[in-house]
């Protein structure tokens, strides 16, 4: 009994063969042999289509753009922070917007920290250079 329900939980893999011999990965469509991608009942077409509306349904746009902010040294970016996690617990913000606000900050601290140590590493050869040049 064990055994049935493990066979008739596992899913059917699509039976199309890739150019390069191997099988395609996908679940097969309920109780169907292909993938929907490569079953041949679908046309072109409809498939055309849908993946357009499916890109259109996940592009996100922000009915409400939020101001710019001058981000100019690391507090800014702290108050963007800061800003962010206020507008996505009042409900002004939705998760998506705040989660790439979120990674493009952390892109922008780790700019700066990289700005920062390239400034301190010029000093330093500045330094080493004069010393050399005295001696």
């Amino acid at each position: 009994m064990i055994e049935l329900k493990i066979f008739l939980k596992r899913k059917m893999k699509c039976k199309f063969i890739k150019p390069d011999g191997t099988q395609c990965n996908a679940n097969a469509m309920s109780g169907l042999d292909y993938c929907w991608t490569h079953n041949p009942d679908i046309s072109d077409e409809e498939k055309r289509e849908a993946k357009q509306r499916g890109g259109q349904a996940r592009a996100l746009t922000i009915a409400n753009p939020l101001p710019a902010l001058p981000i100019t040294e690391p507090n800014d970016a702290v108050l963007l922070i800061v800003d962010t996690i206020n507008r996505v617990r009042s409900g002004e913000l939705d998760i998506k917007t705040a989660n790439c606000l979120g990674f493009l900050t952390d892109k922008l601290l780790k700019a700066f920290e990289v700005s920062k140590l390239n400034d301190r590493v010029e000093i330093i050869e500045r330094v080493i250079l004069e010393k050399k040049t005295r001696y």
